[in-house]
């Protein structure tokens, strides 16, 4: 009786455990699908390119300020590249005009540090 018990214990056991892989494995492959669905949604809605130049005023450090700043712009959605360049306290960010705007990337650069850093003679051009 104990070794009838026995086998029908690990037959229920390893029928739970089948089922429960290929469960992960239809999450997996329905995961894979949402994600390039969402791709190819986003690659429709994607702007034209935009270029933002500007200086910035009130950095006192190349690695504490410029790399700090350059990392937030980095950081926002739309944003392909960000340069900050603390010798001429200048930057320059490109963006996706759908997912990104002068607006919010000047409001990014001036609330970091609490208001140490001021955006100044803002000028943008389509890539």
């Amino acid at each position: 009786m104990k070794i009838l018990k026995g086998s029908l214990t690990v037959l229920i056991a390893s029928s739970l455990m089948i089922s429960c892989k290929q469960t992960s494995n239809e999450q997996t492959e329905a995961s894979t699908e949402n994600t390039k669905i969402e791709q190819a949604v986003s690659e429709e809605i994607a702007g034209t390119v935009q270029k933002a130049s500007f200086q910035i005023e009130g950095m006192a450090c190349a690695i504490g300020c410029a790399k700090v700043i350059e990392k937030k712009l980095v950081d926002l959605d739309g944003v392909q590249l960000a340069s900050v360049d603390f010798e001429t306290k200048s930057a320059i960010v490109e963006f996706d005009d759908a997912k990104q705007n002068t607006e919010s990337i000047v409001k990014t650069v001036e609330t970091i540090a609490n208001g140490a850093y001021s955006v100044e003679e803002l000028s943008f051009t389509e890539e």
